[in-house]
């Protein structure tokens, strides 16, 4: 089997993860890297023997020898990188969410899709084992027809009003940092976008959600209870609840390797599905198979619901009269 060659925009935190997710997955080579300054492109590439090492992102799109290219920026960047690289020809894993808003997201899929090349959100907890079995156990009807989706991700940040989370200057604040998880959860689960969102957030003192509360109801009457923060620490379960059972998907559900499956009160079967590494591997799998399938886009990961997703976070954005200034500029 021939590798796939990647590529890695950006040298950050979730850069160094993926890194390490390629290492446990089969065919793939870590080519080359790409930085906004040559010595970080050197540091990185020497710690994972990268042997491109690019002091800009456009060096990166144009190597020959990278044949897809993971975004990992912030994702007030997440746009421009992914349409650089898909000008380029280059296949693209873009880090989650896909853009800030649905307008970006249209921008980029548009792009995709005219230049004819493969293009995904990084949602990589789609593709971790247990999730795998959670489709499978719901397409059985194991737990009769899906009701309700219940799912937490609320941690509490050190106060850092000019870091990541908390500047809006960069997006920050809870919905699109991890509120993207349960929502992205509640969509592969009930299908398609809701028919209504409700949702309360507290905005703090530097203008992003530090919190958030959202209900969002689907065609038939199912419902969706989510909750997300990053000055608040929740414990990071979910279940979905049906007619005639329910499954836990145990702490932190977003790189869970364990559900149970409950019928009534007393009878519950627990499923550990471990996995090597940190669980990235399994999105780049996903990417390759997708490549020699000569796929456009992952029919597990579609682009139409990446953009559905920013839909919605656009409409609970617009009931907190929450806008970023990269959107007023």
């Amino acid at each position: 089997m021939a590798k796939t060659r990647w590529g890695i925009l950006g040298t950050g935190k979730i850069a160094q993860k993926f890194a390490l997710g390629l290492t446990f997955c089969e065919g793939a080579e870590l080519t080359a890297v790409g930085s906004r300054a040559q010595d970080t492109a050197e540091a990185f590439g020497q710690q994972w023997h990268i042997p491109h090492r690019h002091g800009s992102y456009a060096e990166l799109a144009a190597d020959p020898d990278v044949d897809v290219v993971y975004v990992a920026t912030p994702h007030p960047f997440h746009k421009e990188n992914s349409i650089l690289c898909l000008e380029a020809g280059k296949a693209v894993l873009c880090e989650k969410p896909l853009t800030v808003n649905a307008r970006q997201a249209e921008q980029v899929i548009a792009c995709a899709r005219r230049r004819r090349v493969f293009l995904m959100e990084a949602m990589w907890t789609r593709f971790l084992p247990a999730i795998v079995r959670l489709r499978g156990l719901l397409a059985q009807g194991a737990v009769g027809e899906v009701r309700m989706v219940k799912a937490d991700f609320c941690f509490r940040t050190d106060w850092n009003p000019a870091g990541r989370l908390l500047d809006p200057k960069l997006a920050g604040g809870a919905l699109l940092d991890v509120g993207v998880y349960p929502i992205a959860l509640a969509s592969m689960v009930l299908g398609g976008p809701p028919s209504e969102v409700a949702s309360m957030a507290h905005v703090g003192s530097t203008g992003v959600d530090e919190q958030d509360a959202i209900i969002m109801r689907y065609e038939g009457g199912t419902l969706a209870v989510l909750s997300c923060a990053v000055r608040t620490f929740v414990p990071h379960e979910a279940y979905v609840a049906g007619t005639d059972g329910w499954v836990r998907l145990h702490h932190p559900f977003w790189k869970t390797t364990a559900l149970t499956l409950g019928r009534g009160p007393d009878t519950l079967e627990t499923f550990e599905l471990p996995y090597e590494g940190n669980g990235y591997q399994f999105e780049a799998a996903e990417v390759q198979d997708c490549l020699r399938e000569g796929k456009l886009e992952s029919g597990v990961m579609p682009l139409d619901e990446s953009l559905s997703t920013m839909r919605t976070m656009d409409a609970l954005r617009a009931q907190w009269g929450l806008r970023y200034a990269i959107e007023r500029a």
